[in-house]
């Protein structure tokens, strides 16, 4: 089900006092339309909340009209200061979804099962190893009761938000006067969530994964998981080459393998072989003369530069081939991960004082400690620091706690980071 309004009458957004606050520094209004001055401004949509509850008031009357869910492919547009590719643009394209619930408890299991959803793709299929966790009440989305965050390590060791689910409670529902009559004919509230995730995860991809030699995909996720590059000098031997690679390719993509054959000649092998290492592509296939003689492959793996990421040999017979070029694509994807949680956990510092917290964020690391300290405390740090508090981990340590700025018993621990 799609909601695509664009423009949002500013009175929503006024609606609900914490939401305006929040967005205001990055609406942007319009005030002319048609060449006339509008009776009232229009807000380019930064998120959709407010029309959804609008459109969520009309269609929800019932007890039998719960749960509704909507989930859209939509752009919006937030007025950032500092763009920077895929991570921060005056405009984005996002997945976002929305539900309504007749209680708090179907609410919060929704939304908790979004930010296991989104942290799931993370691990499964982009190989980057987020930590999912809950935001600080100065962190959480405006409007929101609970945001859970997964929060991910790029290359230069900055966090990066990649995926949000909100638990709203009645905030909207109440601002709108979204209502339904329960079981017992009484007229309450809904509960409501939102979850979003964005194009931004595109750039947390490459930063996470990508090299001085360009892109690196995972397997999984990688448009082409295999290029096929033939390789031939005299014109008796092109032929035979081509036909050979022919035979592969069929072979591969039967198997299901997504694979492509780059036969241009108007370009040479090597120049190739930089392409598609740039593209990201996780394995390539070079066939030759000799490889057709000996009826094999020779096989390279993106993620190992070099002659150690090179096979020979590897035969063209189609179950061994179809066996060798999976498991190659599964250690590629496993590798990666493996990659980045090691960067990723070498880069914590666990913390026991503020002092140790300045240090070890001065070093461009993250900062792990007990944290029960005042709002006032967290944007203290990050006057100071530059870091935020990117998440509550849903792990936890055991035992006791004593929170680092205060010294004060503390029930969680929290990563302090500087982020996109």
């Amino acid at each position: 089900m799609l909601i695509d309004q664009m423009f949002i009458p500013y009175s929503f957004i006024e609606k609900e006092a914490s939401h305006v606050e929040g967005f205001s520094p990055e609406l942007a209004l319009v005030t002319i339309g048609g060449g006339k001055e509008l009776e009232e401004k229009l807000v380019v949509r930064p998120t959709s909340e407010t029309i959804v509850n609008h459109m969520f008031t009309k269609w929800i009357q019932s007890y039998r009209d719960l749960p509704l869910m909507i989930n859209q492919w939509a752009n919006v547009t937030r007025w950032e200061m500092r763009t920077k590719p895929f991570i921060r643009t005056l405009e984005f394209l996002w997945q976002e979804g929305h539900t309504a619930h007749a209680t708090l408890e179907e609410a919060e299991k929704e939304a908790m099962q979004m930010i296991d959803v989104y942290t799931k793709f993370a691990f499964e299929q982009a190989a980057i190893p987020v930590i999912p966790g809950r935001k600080s009440k100065v962190e959480t989305f405006a409007g929101a009761n609970r945001t859970y965050t997964i929060e991910a390590m790029m290359g230069d060791r900055k966090a990066l938000q990649a995926g949000t689910s909100h638990n709203l409670g009645q905030n909207f529902s109440r601002a709108f006067g979204t209502q339904f009559m329960d079981e017992n004919g009484q007229i309450e509230h809904v509960w409501q969530t939102s979850w979003a995730i964005s194009t931004r995860f595109v750039g947390g991809i490459i930063m996470t994964h990508g090299d001085d030699a360009g892109l690196m995909l995972p397997p999984r996720i990688a448009p082409i998981q295999v290029i096929i590059v033939p390789i031939w000098k005299k014109g008796d031997e092109k032929s035979a080459v081509l036909e050979a690679v022919d035979s592969v390719q069929k072979i591969l993509k039967e198997a299901g393998i997504r694979v492509k054959v780059d036969d241009s000649e108007l370009r040479t092998p090597g120049w190739k072989f930089n392409h598609y290492e740039m593209k990201g592509v996780p394995v390539r296939i070079e066939i030759g003369p000799r490889d057709v003689t000996n009826k094999s492959v020779v096989v390279s793996r993106r993620d190992v530069p070099g002659k150690q990421g090179k096979e020979f040999g590897v035969s063209m017979e189609p179950s061994v081939l179809v066996n060798h070029i999976k498991g190659r694509l599964e250690d590629i994807q496993a590798s990666l991960l493996q990659k980045a949680i090691t960067f990723r956990d070498s880069n914590i510092i666990d913390v026991s004082s503020y002092g140790e917290l300045k240090e070890a964020i001065a070093e461009g690391k993250w900062a792990r400690g007990p944290w029960s300290a005042s709002d006032a405390d967290e944007l203290k740090v990050k006057e100071e620091t530059s870091a935020t508090i990117r998440c509550y981990p849903f792990e936890q340590p055991e035992g006791t706690k004593k929170c680092f700025m205060t010294g004060n018993p503390a029930e969680e621990v929290a990563i302090f980071a500087k982020s996109y």
